[in-house]
């Protein structure tokens, strides 16, 4: 359910906060009609009116408000009056009233009041009746707490997000679908948690954070008669979203006191993205972040924890239809030069036994597969659930394999290929035919540092050597490879000696 509210809240809030450039003339009546046109994703009755008003090339529209609501969540917010100004170079300027309330309702009966401020707003729209452009720009726009309310108790605290320094470009071209791009800038955005926990005695929870350069770009597909009451089925209807962001640094700082226990940590990070995309076809996302810095401290650990890392990247991509054709899908992770402070290395290797190096560990994993279902088909769901795999995997390519880490290096490669005719050799699996090789080095060396420094027994290592001496090669110094190799008659080799 929080997937639905997610998808229909950031939809409907685009909609109506984005704009872009282009030039050409529109109509005040006609840029008010793509706003209700807009609008009508909160269905039929979620849109109220007061009055409207058109004179000398001016449409007033008086006492908007919106609503939408799922079993789980109710959103009404009072967008206030909003005026539409013809202006001589075939554009219109669009106010709004500088200050509106949101209030969410949940199935719980919990209440939460926000208040949005946007600051010296200036939205201007241009374009066609068919493909507006609209263009905005403000000093802030800012999301806060207003109060919580839970039965009787009333809950204050200091809660907001603000974006300052906001430029942003939206363009809506209604065919089939409506077709929505944008892009945009904000020049610092700010993150403020202060607030006393209800009936905590005193526990409190302050957080605080700087995202700095910020640009944002994306594209947005929604049906014309989208109901975001099911969007598995608005998926299957068209709808499509794909875009990201990019920050150039931000600062962070946590401090909270609960029942008992304390959490500090402050840190900071360098250059953070992010880039996803959904739709009937494909899911797939992208989220990295380098230079994070982080120093954390808690009452239940003795001392300051200091963590620092290079990178850290997650990525994932896999097909959701059916298509008939391969897709790509694959899987990542990146964690590179990873450092923590001597002291906590100390509480378990004083006498330094171990290579305290920085530590890195990224893995790749890419192929092609059909899907077999539409994941997001409703209808199909039964179907699905009766199968152990919706796909078949035809091609599998392990591309990166790097770990560097306690004085051990492994890096490895492969390629395989599967024939889903052949379901039985290697049951419940498709036959596969490739090679993967692996190479290591500093094991041996490892395996006498964890010796020496008391954390494994001497007659335990032996287990492991053996087992390096029946599956790994010997190509130097302290230095092993191991190929695992598959043929098209179903053979196993483990580094050229047959084990199936």
């Amino acid at each position: 359910m929080t997937y639905k509210i997610g998808m229909r809240g950031a939809v409907c809030v685009a909609a109506l906060m984005a704009g872009g450039v282009a030039h050409a003339d529109v109509t005040a009546a006609q840029v008010w009609a793509d706003w209700k046109s807009q609008m009508s994703l909160y269905g039929e009755d979620g849109v109220s009116i007061g009055a409207e008003e058109t004179s000398n090339g001016v449409v007033t529209v008086r006492d908007v408000s919106l609503r939408f609501s799922d079993p789980e969540v109710t959103f009404e917010s009072a967008l206030g009056d909003l005026s539409f100004h013809e202006q001589s170079d075939g554009t219109v300027r669009v106010t709004m009233d500088e200050s509106y309330p949101i209030t969410i309702t949940g199935a719980d009966g919990v209440v939460i009041n926000v208040m949005v401020t946007q600051s010296n707003l200036e939205m201007v729209v241009s374009g066609d009746p068919d493909a507006m452009n609209y263009a905005l720009t403000t000093d802030q726009y800012k999301i806060a707490l207003v109060h919580v309310e839970d039965g009787d108790v009333r809950f204050f605290g200091d809660v907001e997000l603000a974006a300052n320094d906001v430029q942003a470009s939206y363009a809506t071209t209604v065919g089939d679908m409506r077709e929505t791009s944008y892009e945009g800038s904000i020049g610092l955005l700010d993150l403020l948690v202060d607030f006393k926990i209800p009936g905590g005695g005193g526990d409190y929870v302050t957080a605080a954070a700087k995202y700095n350069g910020m640009t944002l770009a994306g594209d947005m597909t929604v049906p014309l008669d989208a109901d975001f009451n099911n969007p598995d089925s608005m998926i299957m209807d068209g709808f499509a979203v794909a875009g990201g962001y990019v920050v150039q640094s931000a600062d962070f700082v946590v401090d909270i006191d609960a029942e008992g226990d304390q959490f500090a940590a402050s840190g900071s990070t360098g250059q953070a993205s992010f880039t996803g995309e959904m739709n009937n076809d494909n899911l797939a996302y992208e989220a990295s972040v380098t230079d994070l810095a982080m120093t954390a401290q808690t009452s239940e650990f003795p001392m300051p924890i200091e963590i620092s890392l290079a990178e850290y990247g997650l990525g994932f991509a896999m097909p959701t239809g059916v298509t008939g054709e391969s897709a790509d899908f694959g899987i990542s992770f990146d964690l590179v030069d990873l450092s923590i402070s001597d002291s906590i290395w100390d509480l378990f290797d004083p006498g330094k036994a171990l290579p305290r190096d920085p530590a890195t560990l990224q893995i790749g994993l890419a192929g092609t597969a059909k899907a077999l279902y539409d994941l997001f088909d409703p209808m199909q769901a039964a179907q699905m659930d009766s199968v152990e795999m919706p796909y078949e995997l035809e091609t599998l390519t392990l591309e990166t394999l790097n770990i560097d880490a306690l004085g051990v290096k492994v890096t490895g490669d492969g390629d395989f290929t599967f024939d889903n005719a052949d379901m039985r050799t290697f049951a419940p699996m498709p036959a596969p035919e490739g090679k993967a090789t692996v190479k290591i080095s500093g094991l041996n060396a490892l395996l006498d540092n964890l010796v020496n420094a008391g954390l494994v027994p001497a007659d335990q290592v032996m287990g492991p050597r053996m087992m390096m001496g029946m599956f790994m090669q010997n190509t130097g110094d302290d230095q092993m490879e191991t190929s695992v190799e598959v043929t098209a008659n179903g053979e196993v080799k483990v580094n050229g000696n047959r084990v199936r």
